[in-house]
């Protein structure tokens, strides 16, 4: 599936979709970036369809996910995905505005923290956190709210402090014929040719998928989780990459300045920065600055692919 859940704004692309492969792919994603003492169990008992745009649903499934890992990151325990069909009846209290019919259950609970009461009714809202500064910005459930009810879903959480966390999202199946994935393979021009590349972002999961997409297609990707661990690796040998890609938006270290210290040590390496909602920079800015491509996310795979060819290219 060419799909890099990046985003923050996504345009909507729906279209009659088998959930269970995305969740699948997803969970694929979050085994090779999270550790072993968290274990990943799943229960995919449905592979009915729903109306859903790919890139959003995907990006529901790791924004539950990570959120999930984050609970347990400290103490380890599980990570419980499971999909099923149930019905909703006219007299069946408690999914809020949902049509009676036939729905699909997706539900990710971890056996973490838990949230407090008094926290639970504030989780959806945007720019509520319960992440440390540099953690990340909170947009994470608020986003997942939007996709669900865009998708004329429902989503709910319990939780139980010291027992763990569930999220139960609701989305209602649909009769239609799928429409296939896009296969995996990308023209031959996209490749790379064996160039090395050094990708810098602070969530664990972009880092997996973005690794993964770049090694398939002919890169070889040395990942690193922010700003400072990057330079600090590019410092030891300036020659040694062909390529940087970077995220704008960082603790310790913007993407842009990463980019500033990069390119005085070595003006002519190529930089690709990637970001969501920066108001510290733009497009002009960047070019200015000496930064090669910039991209808005969301980013999909055939766009990032090509602007490092392009990249490259330029140099």
């Amino acid at each position: 599936m060419q799909i890099l859940a990046f985003s923050r704004k996504a345009e909507q692309q729906q279209q009659p979709l088998q959930i269970s492969l995305i969740v699948k792919e997803a969970l694929k994603m979050l085994r090779a970036s999270i550790p072993t003492t968290i274990e990943i169990k799943q229960n995919i008992a449905s592979t009915e369809l729903v109306m859903a745009d790919p890139t959003q649903i995907h990006q529901v499934i790791m924004n539950l996910c990570t959120n999930a890992y984050h609970a347990m990151r400290e103490t380890g325990g599980t990570l419980a995905v499971s999909l099923e069909e149930v019905t909703i009846g006219a007299e069946d209290y408690g999914y809020a505005s949902l049509t009676p019919g036939n729905y699909l259950k997706l539900e990710v609970s971890d056996t973490g923290c838990g949230i407090e009461p008094e926290i639970q009714e504030k989780i959806f809202e945007p720019y509520f956190t319960t992440k440390k500064p540099g953690e990340g910005t909170g947009m994470g459930l608020a986003v997942v709210h939007g996709i669900v009810k865009s998708h004329h879903g429902h989503i709910t959480v319990y939780s139980e402090q010291g027992k763990g966390t569930s999220f139960h999202v609701y989305l209602p199946l649909t009769e239609q014929l799928a429409v296939a994935l896009p296969l995996e393979t990308v023209p031959q021009e996209l490749r790379g040719k064996g160039e090395q590349v050094l990708f810098v972002d602070d969530e664990e999961p972009i880092r997996a998928v973005v690794d993964a997409i770049l090694s398939k297609n002919g890169y070889q990707v040395a990942t690193f989780a922010d700003g400072r661990q990057a330079w600090a690796e590019f410092q030891k040998n300036p020659e040694q990459f062909d390529l940087v890609i970077t995220d704008m938006t960082m603790p310790s270290m913007t993407g842009a300045e990463l980019a500033q210290k990069i390119l005085a040590s070595r003006p002519q390496i190529p930089i690709i920065l990637c970001t969501g909602q920066s108001e510290l920079i733009n497009k002009e800015k960047a070019l200015a600055m000496g930064i090669c491509v910039y991209l808005n996310k969301p980013i999909r795979m055939e766009t990032l692919l090509g602007a490092a060819r392009n990249a490259l290219e330029k140099k």
